[in-house]
């Protein structure tokens, strides 16, 4: 095999060369990161500017980089992470050194859990106080990276101008590399004003490696899924990732396999398909009919806590698991473990596979339905469900749904139909308040041909009321629903169930729709029976909107045992 790869490097024109020889005058070392993040392909930055940071900010001015600017460093975590869920590519995050860092933990924790590509990049100290001394520095802390290691997927530090090309360009191919994930970098401020005369950056390369299924692997589980009797699906989120719903539905069909989506894996098999055992996982009819499966093929989702109805999914035949996460690999159930990406895998399998008829399958997969819906009516929660019914007819089929930690989106995960795949998302994957609203932001930003919807209860609403601001000041089509019950809903039913009464989870809030016309966003209070009309209204008009709906919500009775 020959390793001469020199034809395929970028030759430079003489203008190219005289280019390089010549740098324009007036940069810095910010200018070398906006260089990089254009010659990979950024178009869009997140963020907010802090005083060691300011190199960066500045370079920016230089730039053909779109800025974004919230108000809360978490909320442009959470605006980052959902532009690379929604296009695949990523919009840098950057952000000050010590508090402004920090304060985007959870934001980061979410990304890693959600497999979502975002690029960190933060500015530090100036090198001559790194190596964990106390110099005194405002925001300084001792180990800076020690605070992003256990959070992200990779940590690159940058300590001279030159390193910061190679350093973004390995964290980059870093974050798109499945898993997906965030990854972290951090450059002194003194690193990022200094002048230079390196020549501008070009011709940057972080592609990211393919993740390939091992061929005996595949032949293994293609011979177990074409012998089987009773196969069937889990489709998790590593299926939206990796945009694979489409093999997804081809495997399927060829198997006659019912398939089920996780909360994460929302969209990536057709809601009404005759094979579609939908979402809900939170139910004994699917546990019990997963169960019963002697071929069970899971693809992209560890099965943890809410895919596996809280740990009490115990099956009972095969287990073909295909992740991308290697440390996720029969974590929690023996299986046939594929470390792959879900699209090279799918791929590989639907040519494996041999045809196979079921004709009983759709029938299967109704009774299940037919037995979870018959549950679900006995418990008398006609409001939630003509809620769920009343967003679905409100929202466009393409348009996005971000989901905070409320009822309602505990609701959507089992019972709504995203018509497409990757336009619902949702904070399930580690599960903290406050990332509807920002994430819809960095949505819109991504595309602003399409309204987009986010979803909180008043007090997840409080965690990111700020960047009511942000979606003012750039004109962003998004429109927020606002479940008003008066204090953190799910927690008091968790408490009252479990203590019989609930403890600090009642709260005073403002009256939302004033406050929203403050900001200068148009606003509605609307009831569950206006709700279809007012939202789709809000929907339709142009820039950002808000919609308050009074109303108590309750959870439908899960069933684990």
């Amino acid at each position: 095999m020959s390793h001469d790869h020199h034809d395929e490097r970028p030759r430079l024109t003489p203008e190219q060369i005289a280019a390089a020889l010549n740098p324009p005058a007036g940069r810095n070392g910010g200018d070398l990161v906006v260089e990089t993040l254009q010659g990979l392909g950024a178009t869009t930055v997140f963020g907010l500017p802090g005083q060691h940071a300011l190199g960066m900010f500045d370079a920016l001015r230089r730039s053909s980089l779109t800025y974004i600017g919230l108000r809360v460093e978490n909320n442009a975590g959470f605006a980052a992470d959902a532009y690379g869920r929604i296009t695949g590519e990523m919009a840098p995050l950057l952000l000050s050194t010590g508090p402004g860092a920090l304060t985007s933990l959870a934001a980061l924790q979410e990304a890693a859990a959600a497999s979502a590509p975002v690029l960190a990049i933060s500015s530090q100290i100036p090198v001559a106080g790194l190596g964990g001394g106390r110099h005194g520095y405002l925001h300084e802390l001792r180990d800076q990276k020690a605070s992003f290691r256990d959070v992200v997927k990779s940590v690159h530090t940058v300590r001279t101008a030159s390193q910061i090309p190679s350093a973004i360009a390995a964290a980059w191919e870093s974050a798109l590399t499945a898993p997906h994930g965030p990854v972290w970098i951090e450059i002194p401020q003194d690193v990022l004003l200094a002048g230079t005369t390196l020549p501008a950056v070009t011709a940057m390369d972080a592609t990211p490696r393919e993740l390939h299924a091992r061929p005996e692997l595949t032949a293994v589980a293609a011979d177990l899924l074409s012998k089987a009797e009773r196969p069937a699906i889990i489709a998790g989120g590593g299926v939206v990732r990796s945009d694979a719903s489409g093999k997804l539905l081809a495997l399927a069909e060829k198997l006659d396999a019912p398939v089920v989506t996780t909360f994460g894996g929302k969209g990536a098999f057709p809601w009404e398909h005759p094979l579609s055992l939908q979402s809900w996982l939170e139910d004994r009819y699917t546990t019990d009919f997963l169960e019963s499966a002697d071929v069970l093929l899971v693809i992209g989702s560890g099965l943890g806590e809410l895919s596996s109805n809280y740990h009490t999914f115990a099956p009972r035949g095969r287990v073909i698991q295909i992740e991308a996460d290697a440390g996720k690999l029969e974590s929690n159930h023996p299986a046939l473990g594929i470390h792959a990406d879900a699209r090279e895998a799918l791929s590989d399998l639907l040519e494996a596979v041999d045809h196979r008829e079921d004709p009983s399958a759709p029938d299967r997969v109704r009774a299940v339905l037919d037995a979870v819906r018959d549950r679900i009516a006995a418990q008398e929660l006609t409001l939630e469900q003509r809620l769920i019914a009343s967003v679905r007819q409100a929202l466009p089929d393409t348009s996005p749904s971000f989901w905070d930690m409320t009822i309602l989106a505990y609701w959507a995960w089992s019972a709504f139909d995203a018509r497409h795949p990757n336009t619902m998302h949702s904070a399930q994957g580690a599960g903290g308040l406050g990332y509807g609203f920002p994430a819809a932001l960095g949505a819109a930003a991504a595309d602003r041909t399409r309204p987009v919807l986010a979803v909180s209860g008043d007090g997840g609403a409080m965690y990111s009321i700020a960047e009511l601001a942000t979606a003012r000041q750039y004109d962003l089509p998004v429109t927020w629903l606002i479940v008003d019950d008066g204090g953190y809903g799910i927690l008091r039913e968790y408490m009252t169930g479990a203590f019989g009464e609930a403890t600090a989870t009642e709260l005073t809030r403002p009256d939302f729709v004033a406050l929203a016309e403050s900001f200068g966003v148009p606003a509605t209070r609307t009831t569950p029976e206006t709700l279809t009309a007012d939202l789709a209204a809000s929907l339709a008009a142009p820039g950002p909107s808000v919609v308050v709906l009074p109303a108590l919500l309750r959870m439908f009775e899960p069933t684990h045992l």
